[in-house]
């Protein structure tokens, strides 16, 4: 099997364009974020997250840290 760039490297699967969710555990507290935008295995399910995406998911994460929250829910902004 030849792996190209839009290749599942787990399962050989098609990575499309799409959404997932991401949680992280603070400690004292939760944060998710949904409607991350990913590519996402349609066969599998695994899911790969852009640099850009990732930073702004840092960004989230900073401010729930700051407010301490112990559950925090957020839509991704677009």
């Amino acid at each position: 099997m030849k792996l190209t760039e839009d290749t599942c490297p787990f399962c050989g699967g098609t990575k499309t364009s799409g959404e997932t969710m991401f949680s992280v555990d603070l400690g004292f507290g939760v944060v998710v974020v949904r409607q991350v935008p990913a590519m996402v295995c349609d066969q599998c399910g695994a899911d790969w997250i852009a640099d850009d995406v990732a930073a702004q998911l840092e960004s989230y994460i900073e401010d729930a840290r700051k407010k301490h929250s112990q559950i925090e829910v957020v839509a991704f902004a677009k």
